[in-house]
């Protein structure tokens, strides 16, 4: 860290500071935390009542002042109790693209005590049986074409369409007050699902101080960056305008629920959401028009959009910070950022965080990212972070290994998954992230993900997942799945199958088998045939740095 930037640290976090940090206990263990904390997503919403007729979401050709969100969750959250029985612990599972009612349905779930199941809107029929079956919820929101996946499957719950329901169940719960209910700091809040080794989705449980906390650790980072930039003689000559983000990551990531929804929530600012397919040009449209200060970008967007043809006809100087994550964003985009949003790319940021970690545990700004382009950043307050060799071994700067982490954020558990749980979750609280880095001079750096997880535009995605879809093909003896590099996307899947004696296989009937059970992004963009039996190690594993031309086969079987 450098001196600045480290006393800057110190002041902010320091006895009496804005953001003073304190140690005490976390189940169980001793933390640090920061002394002023919210408690609960429930005491942030209702400190947000503060704001009033302020323009909060902005979605198409609706428009909810702070006033109208409270009035809509405190209506919902009432239906959700006394309809639907909904009690501190029990899950309401969400299946929707971005819109107002997901965002209700959030904030009037969490605010009862109960928890948001995130379901992932991309899943396809299999994928959203299994998470409705998994999480359990008392009652499933979603809209019209994604609960059109499911039709005629009895989910053995109620149902909410969007689309037909919501609003006669806002009608319903019209002036009610919003139910008073006593939620721990540790209390679950949301589900979200990340792709597992198994083959199948686990859901990372996040709770209110860990979402809470991100909210935080992202008010600091960006306190910290503007106080640099005053005290580096860098710092915009206008004061800055009312924060308002386009959201374009969905609402069942973690980086467009806690930081489009929760973050701006908390800072009085406007979100601003579009409908339907991610559109590079109708982004740049909306930053002029809705005046954005910020936009996230996730895994293959800022490609897309400074890349666009249209760039050039919109005015952008709105845009104070940009953010991007979900993959590395190489060095050349993150140069054509700062050329295309002059003033935002000034402030670009990169930050490295999980879906089991919350919060995000690395960030890098500014100055210090352009000079080392390719780190994901320093460790913030209140995290630790530890390279450890495969004996558990903390590791020197420069040394790779897996990448360790100690807040007091991390998830609870994986939902009722005690076995992985257990791998995951160390003692100490320490989380294990699967993820292969190293340190130097402080800055953290992404080397590789452990277990082969492919990252395609910002989506994790596990090859065994496909491999088990495409062995249930009858035409298919053996298959294996795997990344191939992309300049846009970072990743695109590849397929490497070995067909069934005296048939041949047809790579679009393939692919149209694999959508049917999975989502779109994860059927593979290319094919491998093969006649001859994979290459395989002795315990029967299918050596992928064969395959992908990274290594000879040097297992003989005998």
């Amino acid at each position: 860290m450098t001196d600045k930037l480290q006393e800057i640290t110190e002041r902010l976090t320091g006895p009496g500071g804005p953001f003073e940090i304190v140690e005490e206990d976390v189940r169980g263990e001793r933390m640090s935390v920061f002394k002023g904390r919210t408690a609960s997503l429930r005491a942030l919403f209702e400190a947000s009542a503060s704001h009033g007729e302020k323009e909060h979401i902005v979605f198409g050709d609706e428009r909810l002042t702070f006033a109208d969100l409270h009035e809509r969750v405190s209506a919902f959250a009432h239906v959700l109790r006394e309809q639907y029985g909904v009690r501190p612990g029990d899950r309401v599972a969400v299946l929707a693209a971005n819109c107002p009612e997901w965002v209700v349905a959030f904030w009037a779930t969490v605010s009862i005590g109960g928890v948001v199941a995130a379901l992932n809107g991309w899943w396809q029929r299999d994928e959203v049986l299994y998470g409705v079956g998994d999480s359990d919820p008392k009652v499933l929101i979603g809209d019209r074409k994604r609960l059109e996946r499911v039709a005629g499957e009895d989910l053995g719950r109620p149902v909410v369409e969007i689309e037909s329901d919501f609003a006669r169940l806002l009608d319903a719960g019209a002036g009610k007050p919003l139910p008073d209910v006593e939620i721990a700091e540790d209390d679950p809040a949301v589900i979200l699902y990340t792709s597992g080794t198994t083959g199948r989705p686990k859901g990372a449980v996040n709770t209110h101080r860990g979402i809470c906390g991100f909210v935080s650790v992202g008010m600091l980072n960006g306190v910290r960056n503007m106080m640099l930039a005053i005290e580096s003689g860098r710092a915009p000559s206008s004061p800055p305008a009312s924060p308002s983000m386009l959201v374009t990551v969905p609402l069942f990531h973690l980086s467009g629920l806690y930081a489009g929804c929760v973050t701006m929530l908390s800072v009085g600012g406007k979100s601003v959401y579009r409908p339907g397919r991610f559109d590079p040009e109708d982004v740049l449209r909306l930053i002029e028009a809705e005046k954005v200060t910020t936009w996230s970008a996730l895994g293959n967007m800022p490609h897309r959009v400074v890349s666009d043809p249209a760039v050039g006809k919109y005015d952008l100087s709105s845009i104070a910070n940009i953010g991007s994550g979900g993959g590395p964003t190489s060095p050349e985009i993150q140069q054509r950022i700062r050329e295309v949003f002059p003033t935002g790319g000034k402030n670009m940021g990169i930050g490295y965080g999980l879906s089991e970690s919350v919060t995000a545990v690395a960030m890098i700004t500014g100055d210090e990212l352009e000079a080392n382009p390719t780190a994901v950043g320093r460790s913030v307050p209140t995290h630790e972070i530890e390279i450890r060799d495969e004996e558990g071994n903390a590791l020197p700067e420069g040394v790779e290994g897996e990448i360790f982490i100690r807040s007091p954020y991390v998830m609870l558990e994986y939902w009722r998954k005690p076995e992985p749980t257990k791998e995951t979750l160390l003692p100490g609280n320490w989380l294990r992230t699967g993820d292969i880095g190293r340190f130097e001079n402080g800055l953290l750096y992404i080397n590789s993900r452990a277990r082969d997880m492919i990252l395609r535009g910002g989506e994790n995605i596990y090859p065994v997942e496909i491999e088990h879809r495409l062995e249930a093909h009858p035409d298919v003896a053996e298959a294996a799945v795997l990344g191939v590099d992309h300049e846009e996307l970072g990743q695109e899947v590849k397929a490497v199958v070995v067909a069934r004696d005296g048939v041949t296989l047809d790579s679009e009937t393939l692919a149209g088998w694999v959508g049917e059970a999975l989502a779109g992004y994860k059927v593979p963009a290319h094919w491998e045939q093969r006649r001859e039996p994979l290459p395989r190690n002795a315990a029967g594993k299918v050596l992928k740095n064969v395959l992908a031309g990274e290594a000879q086969n040097q297992f003989v079987e005998e």
